[in-house]
């Protein structure tokens, strides 16, 4: 009896719902990786993608503990000499409320190939309504 390890043709994939609305950014974000990652599932095999796709929905009424959301800061550079923009979590949630979470998600992924590849399974959207409806994702409670 060997070690199974899964083969990429035979991983059976399925979608999950995660609603964001007034959770924790942290716990949707790690339990969306987690999902991302197939750790959820018996076959799952690090070096193969076993993970399902995630949708997570009402990304703009995500929230943070304490006095982060005042304090919280994203930086990007554009590699240029003084090329370093910076923006705080309140301005980033008005422009931009589903790169908060992606940005959160792809930091618990693997930095390769791989992790890129579980990223694209991830799809976020700030409001209710999404449009994958006819994958009949299941929806998934967090755990408070």
């Amino acid at each position: 009896m060997g070690t199974y390890y899964a083969k990429p043709g035979e991983v059976e994939r399925e979608w999950v719902l995660i609603d964001a609305e007034n959770k924790v950014l942290g716990r949707v974000a790690t339990q969306a990786a987690h999902i991302l990652r197939g750790k959820h599932k018996p076959q799952y095999t690090p070096h193969v993608d076993t993970g399902d796709f995630v949708i997570i929905i009402n990304a703009d009424k995500i929230r943070l503990t304490g006095n982060k959301a005042a304090q919280k800061t994203y930086y990007r550079h554009s590699g240029y000499p003084g090329g370093l923009k910076s923006e705080s979590f309140e301005r980033a949630m008005q422009r931009h409320p589903e790169r908060v979470i992606e940005h959160a998600v792809k930091g618990m992924l693997p930095k390769n190939t791989l992790g890129r590849a579980q990223g694209r399974k991830l799809k976020v959207y700030a409001g209710a309504e999404h449009p994958h409806a006819a994958q009949k994702p299941r929806t998934i409670e967090l755990e408070a």
